[in-house]
Order: C-alpha cells, then sequence, then structure tokens
C-alpha cells in the first residue's frame, strides 16, 4: 500500500514541528507546543477525508477496534460474528475485549455475507465485527438489513479502508463506530497508529476517554482530570500523529493514482479467458487499495501464483497461504493459545475452529488473487508490470 511511497518533506516537516517544541505528549503541555497539536490535526484531517463528525487517533488499527468494542459495549462472553478472512487483530481484538468469535462465510466481496451472518446468527450473538476487506466496501446494504431484522450491534474494521465509500458514505460509520489503521503498510501510515470514527457524541466520549485510562480530558489540568470509566493506554504519539497529518493529506492523490492503475490493469486482465474480478457493491466507492481477481479452481490460482513468483513479478498476495490474514494458518486461533485466561477459556468456544465447515470462504480465497496498488507508478512502469505480469498468467491459463 502506497503510503511509504510518497514519503518526504511534507513528513519532515510535520515531525521537525514536534521535535523542536519537544511536546511529545498528545494531551496538555500547552506552555511549550507553540500551538500545535498534531493529534488534533491528524483526526481533524482524517474527518476531512470520511465526514465522520468524531473521530479519535490512537496508537494502532488493533486498539482502534478495541476502542469501538469498548465503545459498542460488547465484552465478557458476548458472541461476535467475524470473518475468517481478515488480519488476524481483528480476531484478537475480539478476543481480548472479552468477546467470542463466531466465523461465518464471505463472498466474491471479499467481506463477511448477509447470507453468512444470518446463517450463524443464535440467541447469544450480540454483534458484528465487520472487515472491509482489501480496500473496498461490504454489502452494506443486505449486512445492516440483517443486523436491524436481528437487533445486532455493528462494528466494522476498515483497517485496510481508508478513503473507501459506500454509496457516498464512509466505511466506519455504517455501524456504532469504525476503525482505521495507520500502520507502515496501509494506504497512508504515521509509522505506527489508528484512528476510530463515530457520528455518536457519546461513543466518541467513551473511546477517547477509554484509550487514556478514562480521562475525561475536561480542563487543562491533566492531575485533576476526571475517570468517567475504566481504560487503557491506546495514546498515540504527536510523532506518530504528525507522520498522518502529511500522509493523510495525500490520500485523495494517492487514491486517484492507484485507481488509474487498477483501471488500467483490470481492462488488460479482462483480455484473459477465464479471469473474474472481485464484487464491489459500489465500484465507485473504492479505495483501489488492492486488485482482486479469481482463476477458475484453487489448483489454477496455485499454479499462476507459483509462475508468477518464478517470473518475479511483485506485488501479489496469495492469501489462501497467508500466515496472517487466513483462518487455514491460524493454529493458535483454532487451540487459544494464550499466555492468560480470557473470557472463552471460561464460556469455551461457541463453535469447533478445528472443523470449521467454510465451503464458499475456502472456495474464495483458493482462487484469489491480490495485487496490491501503486500510486507512484510512472506510466512505462505501468506497461511494463502489466505485459510482466500478463505474459507469465497466460503461461498457465
Amino acid at each position: 500500500m502506497p503510503g511509504t511511497e510518497w514519503y518526504g518533506a511534507e513528513e519532515r516537516k510535520e515531525i521537525m514541528d514536534v521535535l523542536e517544541t519537544g511536546a511529545f505528549f498528545r494531551y496538555n503541555h500547552e506552555h511549550i507546543r507553540n500551538g500545535m497539536w498534531k493529534a488534533k490535526e491528524f483526526e481533524e484531517e482524517v474527518k476531512k477525508i470520511t465526514g465522520a463528525k468524531y473521530a479519535h487517533a490512537v496508537s494502532s488499527g488493533s486498539t482502534a477496534v478495541a476502542c469501538v468494542m469498548a465503545a459498542a459495549g460488547i465484552g465478557f462472553g458476548d458472541e461476535v460474528i467475524v470473518p475468517p478472512f481478515t488480519y488476524i487483530a481483528t480476531i484478537e481484538g475480539v478476543l481480548i475485549g472479552g468477546g467470542l468469535p463466531v466465523f461465518a462465510e464471505i463472498d466474491e466481496t471479499l467481506c463477511l455475507s448477509a447470507e453468512g451472518i444470518r446463517k450463524v446468527i443464535t440467541p447469544k450473538t450480540k454483534a458484528v465485527m465487520l472487515v472491509h476487506m482489501c480496500g473496498a466496501a461490504a454489502d452494506m446494504d443486505g449486512i445492516m438489513q440483517v443486523c436491524k431484522e436481528h437487533n445486532l450491534v455493528l462494528m466494522e474494521d476498515a483497517g485496510q479502508a481508508f478513503g473507501a465509500f459506500h454509496k457516498g458514505k464512509s466505511v466506519g460509520l455504517f455501524g456504532v463506530a469504525g476503525g482505521y489503521s495507520f500502520d507502515f503498510f496501509k494506504i497512508a501510515t504515521a509509522g505506527e497508529g489508528g484512528v476510530c470514527v463515530t457520528n455518536d457524541e457519546k461513543v466518541y466520549n467513551i473511546m477517547q476517554q477509554f484509550s487514556d485510562h478514562g480521562h475525561d480530558h475536561i480542563g487543562s489540568n491533566r492531575g485533576m482530570e476526571q475517570h468517567p470509566i475504566l481504560g487503557t493506554n491506546f495514546r498515540l504519539s504527536e510523532l506518530h500523529a504528525a507522520i498522518g497529518v502529511a500522509q493523510t493529506r495525500k490520500v485523495p492523490a494517492m487514491r486517484d493514482a492507484k485507481r488509474a492503475n487498477k483501471k488500467y490493469l483490470m481492462s488488460r486482465l479482462s483480455e484473459i479467458p477465464g479471469i473474474t474480478f472481485r464484487t464491489y457493491p459500489d465500484f465507485e466507492g473504492d479505495s483501489a487499495t488492492f486488485l482482486d481477481f479469481f482463476t477458475p479452481s484453487t489448483e489454477t490460482t496455485q499454479k499462476v501464483v507459483d509462475q508468477l513468483a518464478a517470473d518475479g513479478v511483485p506485488f501479489i498476495n496469495y492469501w489462501f497461504k497467508n500466515m496472517y490474514h487466513f483462518i487455514n494458518q491460524w493454529d493458535h486461533i483454532k487451540n487459544l493459545s494464550s499466555p492468560y485466561k480470557m473470557a472463552i477459556h471460561h464460556f469455551g468456544a461457541p463453535q469447533d475452529y478445528n472443523k470449521l465447515d467454510l465451503p464458499k470462504t475456502q472456495n474464495v480465497i483458493g482462487r484469489l488473487i491480490s495485487i496490491g496498488m501503486r500510486a507512484s507508478w510512472t506510466e512505462a512502469e505501468r506497461l511494463a508490470y502489466a505485459d510482466k505480469l500478463i505474459e507469465s498468467i497466460k503461461k498457465v491459463i
């Protein structure tokens, strides 16, 4: 993802602002700040992109998910429907927050499907942790309808989908709250960081308090602030926020560049018989983080991936064998291998994670190849990459 492709003078300027003041802590210390509040600026830039009423910067996408869980009131012993295709942090967030993950099927959107959610709902189901995978929105119309019918709390992990929309509304703003990741590998990076968003002031206050030991952040004397709730330390430093400020301002231009490159590569891939593309509930709202396509079978896809590797074609992701993004490799989740006792050890897992029946998901991810889109390609680089990609795939197809 291109955040680190476009790193330079703007980021250095923002970092130097912080270094020159010495105000590394995001709260208080007005006397040395020289009027600069980088975390607040970062949050404002995120609000400009997403249209969210409230945004709160935290230390990672993972801690953003934890804040969303807390604000939604989901915790000890609550069953939460989750996808088997996501970065592992999503599942960790549910477990560490006291929830009990229930895995449901995805479809060609690469996200949880309304049908998949509906099939695993039980009287104990409390919430859905929806992940907008690979930069594009899930089927929000269908999923929102299911959540409404069954009175389920919707939470959104949009870690890979900052800048993505569904019918004009930013992902992350459909449920109680949503979280984005700004780590080193995202469309915009803060080095490490995350932001949670919501349109609900009460939810926002819980998230900003929970992330800082329950501080209410009222007044200018930190030592005298009240603590309405218990919390923890998920704060973002001003140094990380400074990078996030500069990077977030570049997102519209980076997204436009990725969309142009993706459109061209899709047109070239369309020349190959048997290649199909990810389903987009709203193609215009795609952040173009990845180009996702399918071959007719898992066996064919594995041969194509091997050929691409042999030919040295970069930026290829085969999630079916990826250690961190697909359930087939999550032995530590299946066996609940934790150094301490969690709620799930007390209640027991709601499913046998070693014997999950997810045929649709296995088929979709087995046939899927994702290409990480570049924002910095020149026209010549884009053409050369496309030629090499197509030639390599045709050898197998």
